[in-house]
């Protein structure tokens, strides 16, 4: 319990630091708190935040200068860009006039199948949370999700009843990340699906796949696969924007 505990500490400590980061709040050359100022704050020991600040330095976020502290690390060029906003599909919902509705279909603790490459990456050898879900709006089902997520990079997600949170609301309120990648397709709907989706077999479906990682950490994988007619995808750009 106390290690847990210890653990859950730690992921508050680096979420809040990393949150700071990536709003932008602390921009690059920003320097971070000194240990002793975090320890006061979260009342924890140094070693606590070394570890935290170490993650930080591995994944590339801050640099430790010797004697002077640790800054917000100025990013390279070459740092990759993710084309589309991960959404939050309750507010989504709702913003656009809706009453949106949630349902857990599924929840498992399980090893990574080996022969999946996806699932072996996102947890490796240790264990995987696996939820199936549907997303409803006014009552009406709109998109069915298989998300995994691992508890290496997000421990305390074995300790939320997601049975009336979708998981994907709680990680964008809770879990920071730094990068993320997409894949969009087009789908046609097989039966076990449509039944869920309360359609027939065949039924147009827009499907996204993400991969989401913090620093080298992959946290979560997900696949959602949307009514056609219920969902698009806008992205606003402006000449010369990268």
């Amino acid at each position: 319990m106390k290690a847990s505990k210890s653990a859950t500490l730690n992921q508050r400590i680096r979420s809040d630091l990393e949150s700071r980061i990536l709003s932008g709040e602390w921009a690059p050359g920003f320097r971070i708190p000194y240990e002793h100022e975090l320890m006061e704050q979260y009342g924890c020991s140094r070693m606590t935040v070394n570890k935290v600040l170490t993650a930080l330095a591995e994944s590339g976020m801050i640099e430790r200068r010797r004697r002077a502290g640790s800054f917000v690390a100025r990013q390279p060029p070459h740092l990759e860009q993710v084309a589309l906003e991960i959404p939050d599909i309750a507010m989504e919902v709702g913003s656009r006039g809706h009453q949106y509705g949630y349902r857990l279909l599924q929840r498992e603790l399980r090893l990574a199948e080996a022969a999946n490459a996806g699932e072996v990456e996102l947890a490796g050898s240790e264990q995987l949370l696996a939820m199936r879900c549907l997303h409803l709006a006014d009552g009406r089902p709109l998109a069915l999700e298989h998300r995994l997520i691992s508890p290496v990079g997000v421990p305390e997600v074995l300790d939320v009843d997601f049975s009336t949170t979708a998981p994907g609301s709680w990680l964008l309120q809770n879990v920071s990340w730094t990068r993320a990648q997409h894949r969009i397709s087009a789908w046609s709907a097989d039966a076990p699906t449509a039944r869920l989706l309360d359609v027939k077999p065949g039924t147009a479906c827009l499907v996204i796949e993400r991969l989401t990682w913090r620093g080298e950490q992959p946290i979560t994988r997900v696949r959602q696969m949307f009514l056609g007619d219920a969902w698009d995808l806008v992205a606003r750009f402006a000449p010369g924007a990268r």
